[in-house]
């Protein structure tokens, strides 16, 4: 009827502008980045961080957190885990939109081309959201929003190929076996 054809020409004029993902690139200087060594999972004293500690470091940079403990923020006085290196240059680049699997797998392969010549990194991440009020989680359950909708997976690929895989998400929702 009427309201299809409605809809139809809403959507032709319109879902292209709404598919195009936005993409945003940064640059950090001098950022304290944890030492990591891809077959320590539990991080030792002076040598490697965990990673836990490592997932907590993401969650501040991602957010623009300062990672030096200033008793005068009032955000926060977090500090990188030790031990830890300071990197000249690192770059941050946020993907926003509806991306299919196939898209991040093509993402992920393009990343593993920085360790090729000259080998500059040692380790990078891939980090996925879903949105948080997303109604669908994985495997069969509904994604229960409660109080964070937490819903995410992260890729650290180190530069021997090793990779690690961490996933979150909510106390009510199912994680994949």
């Amino acid at each position: 009827g009427a309201e299809g054809s409605t809809l139809m020409s809403y959507f032709s004029k319109n879902q292209i502008q709404a598919l195009k993902p936005k993409i945003t690139f940064s640059t950090l200087r001098d950022l304290q980045c944890p030492v990591l060594q891809s077959n320590d999972l539990q991080g030792k004293p002076e040598e490697s961080c965990s990673t836990e500690e490592l997932f907590e470091w993401l969650g501040a940079v991602f957010n623009q957190v300062s990672l030096d403990n200033k008793s005068s923020s009032f955000l926060s006085t977090y500090c990188c885990p030790e031990p830890n290196t300071v990197v000249e240059k690192a770059f941050l680049c946020t993907i926003t939109g509806f991306i299919i699997p196939e898209k991040i797998i093509q993402l992920l392969e393009q990343l593993c081309c920085y360790f090729g010549e000259p080998k500059l990194a040692y380790w990078l991440t891939l980090t996925v959201h879903g949105f948080a009020d997303s109604p669908v989680s994985w495997r069969e359950s509904e994604h229960g929003f409660h109080k964070g909708g937490e819903n995410l997976y992260n890729f650290v690929i180190f530069r021997n190929l090793d990779y690690w895989l961490q996933m979150a998400v909510g106390a009510h929702d199912d994680c994949p076996p």
